[in-house]
């Protein structure tokens, strides 16, 4: 599935695309027209949608998108002069991924903004996403109803989600508005290749990003603009990002809930994020006590 749906209450109108991002719509009068949501495949087109393909596209594919109830196309000047036989509104634009992650965020209602948001990046995937399970249970032994976007499973709360990864930009937007809708306080993204497509988390606002490569400072901080840049998240000018450090594995090595030393890491990284977001120390020990009597 590629396809971002409307936020409760969100409306927005083929005129507000050509007001707001500029784009030119044929015709004129089709200005107020609502759409519901935007699909980027064909499989993904559902009644009231515009339809923005990712690839290209013709004159066929847009009068099957008409049929299964499309309401609008998204398409590339270059096309105009071949699509005056079709009956439906088209929008004339070349979008680029940054665009495309703006719009996604405006029609699902900026969820990123009502969520903390948290995501994990580093060279190697199979320790990303297994350093994101240990945080979303971390977040979770804290109090926080939590989602997690991870290609070793992408869930709300303890729900499951259906979604194939690689995930890109509308796929993550329409995660991001499930989870809030769900009540979700906290979401913990896996930032790498297994589980997002380049720039799937355009239009995302990351709060606390760690970083599980290791290295200095300086190294750290370069790896950080590489995945920033294929990515295309962005971050407070404020924030840094968080590695493990000699208080986190202290925690770590101290809590008793994990013994090897691939978890005591993970968890490591985990303090030191839950850290940087704000939690008191005292709440930590207290949660991590907790967790150690019950296990």
């Amino acid at each position: 599935m590629s396809a971002v749906g409307e936020s409760v209450g969100r409306r927005m109108t083929l005129g507000y695309l050509t007001s707001h991002y500029g784009y030119d719509l044929q015709p004129s009068f089709a200005s107020n027209v609502t759409i519901t949501a935007v699909a980027d495949d064909m499989a993904s087109v559902r009644p009231g949608c515009l339809y923005a393909p990712a690839g290209s596209v013709d004159v066929r594919r847009l009068e099957e998108a008409r049929s299964r109830g499309a309401y609008a196309a998204l398409i590339p000047h270059a096309m105009r002069a071949v699509v005056k036989d079709i009956e439906f509104p088209l929008v004339f634009a070349e979008p680029t991924p940054s665009q495309l992650g703006a719009l996604a965020g405006d029609i699902a209602g900026h969820p990123s903004t009502s969520l903390a948001v948290f995501a994990v990046c580093g060279a190697d995937g199979d320790e990303v996403q297994a350093t994101v399970v240990r945080l979303a249970d971390f977040l979770h032994m804290l109090g926080n109803p939590v989602g997690v976007v991870s290609a070793a499973g992408s869930t709300s709360l303890e729900r499951a989600l259906d979604v194939r990864h690689p995930l890109g930009i509308l796929d993550v937007q329409h995660i991001l508005s499930v989870c809030a809708e769900d009540g979700a306080a906290a979401i913990v993204l896996a930032v790498d290749d297994q589980t997002l497509r380049p720039d799937a988390l355009q239009g995302v606002g990351i709060d606390v990003l760690g970083v599980s490569d290791t290295g200095d400072e300086t190294t750290v901080a370069s790896r950080v603009e590489s995945y920033t840049r294929r990515y295309g998240f962005t971050m407070d000018k404020q924030a840094t990002p968080v590695t493990r450090n000699e208080e986190s594995d202290v925690f770590a090595q101290q809590s008793q809930i994990v013994n090897e030393e691939d978890g005591v890491r993970r968890l490591s990284l985990s303090v030191a994020m839950v850290l940087a977001a704000g939690v008191r120390r005292n709440t930590i020990k207290s949660a991590l006590r907790v967790s150690r009597e019950l296990d």
